[in-house]
């Protein structure tokens, strides 16, 4: 990803309202409004349950009610600025650190009012993200201790109970639950993770509660796929998918896979559902954090559902068996689909395992691969019953083999400004 194409009239309450390629400094930040004491927590908890925030790292949970449940928890709670996005397609988290690291800061101490924290950490695994939050820190020291705290790059490592167990000093691996963070977290404490993008939405919030709503109803969304760069973009909720492919340079696609690897599959009528997670839910896929992968014309399904199973079998934290030997199978079988050499059971396969593999793993990585394999079979049936009959030429030239790296999308670059000088672009509200 080498561009971030803005919307072309960006509300004041944006998240991307950065200059794009420079990161923002805390003097701009102050003078767009950040860092004010105009909203109090009262106030600002009421103006989250008013304006309905949901978190932006996957689940889609209220954020006014994730913080009331850690503010009621008692002790003295912790707060997490999570900025470890494991899905490949999602550079949204990454962005946010490197060039607005002011606005996740400010959401992160502003949630630490509402809850009663004593201490802060950011967790991340992207060296440029912490190199640019350290400086943030120092330029406007926070009124909590907050610590950076650096992990290695996986997919189950910005799960909340790895976050949590990082932190403690342990591996970035999933635990049982319960207990969840909100019930004991970080040293045994009530913590809240939250997802550095619901952090900077909470911190705007306080900014412009005028604009609550907008603010809540807008979010980042990573797009690729296609013959167009992969685009970092803001948008409004209700807008349809077909609309975002058609205006970022994916024009009739044949479906998606949604929500980073965890929403699955699409076909293409689907593309006609509104980006909500509400209605995107109802209709059997997700937003998730926000990455959505188009299939160009051309393209084959099963290819990109075999890189999907691939990514998530490598990334398996291989601390349930279940997880181990069921992403094997799945990948395994998708793999053989693409390649021509599945046998004439594989797709009843499939299905079984797409039905009996959700919710017996301690995080959500065998649930994504068969959520993958039910909506390959749900959505692309017929690709399947021909993929059984004869090889497919799409999927050869492919080379399935290599999915992983294609399913990677880099962060847009984000330079540092020079010291103490003056950013005029980022000077007052965007």
């Amino acid at each position: 990803m080498t561009t971030i194409r803005l919307p072309t009239a960006r509300p004041p309450g944006s998240v991307l309202g950065a200059a794009p390629h420079l990161a923002e400094s805390a003097d701009a930040y102050r003078a767009a409004g950040g860092y004010g004491d105009a909203t109090g927590p009262q106030d600002l908890l009421a103006h989250l349950d008013a304006s309905g925030l949901r978190g932006r790292g996957g689940a889609a949970f209220p954020a006014a009610v994730k913080l009331r449940s850690v503010r009621h928890s008692g002790g003295s709670p912790v707060v997490v600025a999570n900025g470890e996005e494991g899905e490949p397609g999602s550079a949204k988290d990454r962005w946010l650190l490197r060039a607005r690291p002011h606005l996740v800061l400010d959401g992160l101490a502003r949630a630490a009012a509402v809850t009663g924290a004593v201490r802060g950490f950011v967790y991340l695994s992207d060296p440029v993200a912490a190199e640019s939050v350290r400086r943030a820190l120092a330029e406007h020291p926070p009124p909590l201790p907050v610590a950076v705290v650096e992990t290695g790059h996986t997919y189950v490592a910005g799960e909340e109970t790895a976050v949590v167990r990082r932190i403690d000093g342990g591996p970035a691996l999933p635990t049982a639950k319960p207990p969840r963070p909100f019930e004991r977290g970080v040293g045994g404490a009530p913590t809240l993770v939250s997802n550095v993008e619901t952090l900077a939405r909470i911190a705007l919030t306080a900014t412009h509660p005028d604009l609550r709503r907008a603010i809540a109803r807008h979010t980042l969304v990573t797009l690729s796929g296609g013959p167009a760069a992969p685009v970092l973009t803001e948008v409004p909720y209700g807008i349809t998918l077909r609309t975002l492919a058609a205006r970022y340079g994916n024009p009739d696609p044949a479906g998606a896979l949604m929500g980073g690897l965890f929403g699955g599959l699409v076909d293409a009528p689907a593309l006609d559902l509104p980006l909500d997670p509400g209605a995107l839910t109802a209709a059997g896929t997700a937003l998730g954090c926000g990455a959505i992968r188009f299939l160009a014309p051309g393209s084959c399904p099963v290819t990109t559902a075999a890189d999907a199973a691939a990514h998530l079998a490598a990334e398996s934290a291989r601390q349930c068996g279940v997880c181990v030997s069921g992403t094997a199978v799945v990948g395994k079988a998708l793999y053989g689909l693409a390649a021509g050499t599945a046998g004439p059971d594989t797709a009843d396969s499939l299905l079984r395992w797409s039905r009996g593999l959700t919710g017996r793993g301690a995080c959500g990585l065998l649930d994504a691969a068969a959520g993958i394999a039910g909506s390959l079979l749900r959505s692309f049936p017929e690709r399947v019953r021909s993929h059984l009959a004869a090889p497919c030429p799409a999927c050869a030239d492919a080379v399935p083999a290599h999915g992983r790296r294609r399913l990677t999308v880099a962060v847009p670059e984000v330079s540092s400004p020079p010291t103490a000088a003056p950013v005029p672009a980022l000077k007052g509200t965007p």
